[in-house]
């Protein structure tokens, strides 16, 4: 579909609809507009969203919490353009805007925070699906290039945040599956004068539908604030233990007529992976003065990782920590934030192949990112921002085990600046557009900064890009409906790219020139509203149209210029309807389509698209006990075979097929209790 249609189509339909809002009698402007009431923080400064300068999702803890309450990705899915593969609960790459679909087994092109303290660990991996669903009182996602707010990541940030508690309360849920996947949670909130404390404790385990597929986790999230009139005090602590199998990806022929296989070298062996991870920060906020106030937080994390593999076995890990302070200026018409964010870590690796050492190091990372951003309104009606943040990152690497050569060496990257200038205008209370341009960066990781001898590759350069953005925010019909509508260009250079040498060895390159060219749309309904039968009935829909391509790209003297970057789908689409009938019952039914989308960078292979849908349903009812939920739902109710998950660019070795493809889960069932009190 030609994009220059679809830019101009969605100005038309985004035009018509204002010109619509603006035949509302005026009475209505008093009613309550939830969009309006919604207050967001992923801009550095805690912003109405309708005034926000630029594009941002944002999903309640009832919203994160979808379906079974075990797939992060059901959560994503809901905000437009984004997409996650998702081939086992701990196998999974985060896309987002078509940034990151070639890193080959996780996501390191976006950066993630908690409660405002970096998760991303030091290697550039990301993995909020670590945190459970449960423990997520909001989740905030920027798109794109937003280095000037949050340093290196060009796909964007996902912004965690706890619940914040008003109230005491406990509550416990045990949930039971397919594949005896068992579920058991325990939480609660304590809240006293200036004291607020949320906590809760959850243990997940799984036989999996395939083999060698055993999963395990068990975490601790935790978080508080204990607030004054002039300072407040505040805490998060994370700590998670994770053991998983992995079945890895599987050929063509397996996966089509045995998709319940492990690939046979995993297998073989029994792969598998665990980890152990902890985060803590303390946050001190003081009110310096009616417009002047400084947020400081201290936070220290570490990691330690095994996994089994068939080629050999890697041990690794990381230590440190950092801080984070944010000075915030605020008046009538002006906000300013001055902000640095300083990491220090020392990650370590290790490899071992039949109880023998073959290689060892260590490389300690700095970065330093100083950022300002501000904030005029020279009306109600206008919300402009100017930002901008240096960043400066350097590595050394520590060889100790020079038997085969000692690689030791340092690596600092230029200084690095972002600016970002964005403009919202909001002529009254049904619309608001906005439109913003802004650049960022991402750095390769330890393993792509490595030449295949071992030795450091200085020629590598971090990869840049610069986003335009434009949209429309619509709130309409006494807040009946909501709209969002989005258009954006992303120019990337000196793209990273992964290249896997062997089954074992890869290595990054820069490759050149990408484009990125989307259309998202947001559409949230109230389609009736009744005190009693036939209730509520909502709905919440998403379409994303992209089109990612290759511009300048040349490997193994193979030029791919104009062809489609693979593991993006050019389509998605995702609807779900809420109907609650009677007060103590709720149904929930979700659809979801995932267009075509190339698996190789020469457009040869493809996986197919794929439809799915889900129902889940709960009911309510209170004792003196407390309040009771039961629950029981269907997900892939029409039993589709997919592949929710794809190994891009997948090398054959010998005779064997390239191992393309991560199956999905068949229809499978899940029922539970939720004990609030």
């Amino acid at each position: 579909m030609n994009f220059k249609k679809i830019f101009f189509l969605v100005l038309g339909f985004s035009f018509v609809l204002y010109v619509q809002s603006q035949d509302i009698p005026r009475e209505e402007t008093d009613s309550t507009i939830l969009l309006n009431e919604i207050v967001v923080n992923a801009y550095q400064v805690n912003t109405r969203l309708r005034h926000v300068p630029g594009s941002i999702s944002v999903l309640s803890g009832e919203e994160v919490q979808v379906g079974d309450g075990n797939n992060f990705a059901s959560a994503l899915h809901t905000m437009p353009g984004i997409y996650m593969h998702s081939g086992t609960y701990a196998t999974s790459r985060i896309v987002i805007r078509g940034v990151g679909s070639r890193t080959p087994y996780n996501t390191n092109r976006i950066k993630a925070y908690l409660n405002d303290i970096p998760i991303t660990s030091s290697d550039g991996i990301s993995s909020p699906e670590d945190i459970d669903l449960l423990g997520i009182g909001r989740m905030e996602v920027t798109k794109g290039p937003a280095s000037a707010l949050y340093g290196s990541g060009l796909g964007g940030n996902i912004n965690l945040f706890t619940s914040n508690p008003y109230r005491n309360s406990a509550n416990a849920l045990l949930q039971y599956g397919s594949y005896n996947t068992l579920k058991a949670s325990a939480g609660g909130t304590y809240h006293h004068n200036d004291l607020n404390l949320f906590g809760n404790v959850n243990h997940t385990l799984s036989d999996g539908y395939r083999e060698n597929n055993n999963f395990r986790r068990t975490s601790l999230l935790s978080s508080g604030n204990w607030r004054k009139p002039t300072y407040s005090l505040e805490y998060t602590l994370l700590l998670l233990d994770l053991n998983a199998q992995i079945p890895s990806s599987i050929s063509k022929t397996l996966y089509e007529t045995n998709p319940t296989a492990a690939a046979a070298n995993w297998k073989e062996i029994e792969g598998f992976k665990e980890y152990r991870r902890g985060l803590a920060g303390v946050t001190l906020e003081n009110r310096l003065s009616g417009a002047w106030s400084n947020r400081l937080t201290v936070f220290g994390r570490w990691v330690d990782s095994y996994e089994r593999r068939p080629f050999n076995n890697l041990t690794d890990g990381s230590s440190g920590g950092g801080i984070r302070n944010k000075l915030n200026y605020h008046a009538e018409k002006f906000d300013a934030v001055l902000g640095l964010e300083w990491i220090a870590d020392k990650y370590r690796w290790e490899l071992d192949l039949n109880d023998e050492m073959i290689n060892k190091n260590a490389e300690t990372r700095n970065n330093l990112n100083v950022f300002a951003m501000t904030y005029y309104r020279p009306s109600m009606k206008w919300n402009i921002s100017l930002g901008g943040a240096v960043n400066k990152i350097g590595y050394k690497l520590t060889d100790k085990f020079p038997d085969n050569g000692d690689q030791s060496g340092s690596r600092s990257f230029p200084v690095i600046f972002s600016p970002r200038l964005g403009a919202n205008y909001a002529p009254n209370n049904f619309a608001a557009f906005y439109a913003s341009v802004g650049h960022g960066f991402s750095m390769p990781s330890p393993e792509e900064t490595l030449l295949p001898e071992g030795d450091i590759n200085k020629d590598l350069q971090p990869e840049q890009g610069w986003q335009y953005e434009a949209g429309i925010r619509l709130n309409l019909l006494r807040n009946a409906t909501q709209i969002e509508v989005s258009v954006y260009q992303i120019n990337l250079n000196n793209l990273l790219v992964t290249k896997r040498l062997t089954e074992d060895i890869f290595t990054g390159i820069n490759a050149g020139k990408t484009q990125h060219r989307g259309v998202e749309l947001l559409w949230r309904q109230r389609i009736f509203q009744h005190l009693s039968f036939p209730g509520n009935l909502n709905l919440n829909a998403n379409y994303t149209y992209s089109q990612n391509k290759f511009i300048d790209f040349t490997d193994d003297d193979k030029k791919y210029d104009g062809n489609l970057l693979p593991g993006i789908p050019s389509h998605l689409f995702q609807a779900s309807l809420l109907w609650n009938p009677v007060k103590p019952l709720v149904l929930d039914v979700r659809f979801q389509y995932t267009g075509e989308q190339f698996i190789n960078d020469a457009n040869t292979e493809t996986n197919a698209s794929y439809f799915l849908s889900d129902v889940k349903a709960s009911y309510s009812f209170s004792t003196k006990s407390g309040k009771f939920e039961l629950f029981a739902g269907i997900n892939n109710l029409t039993d589709t075979h997919y592949s929710p998950m794809l190994t891009v660019n997948a090398v054959a070795f010998g005779n064997a097929e390239p191992r393309y493809y991560y199956p999905g889960l068949p229809r499978h069932f899940y029922g539970g209790v939720v004990w609030r009190f």
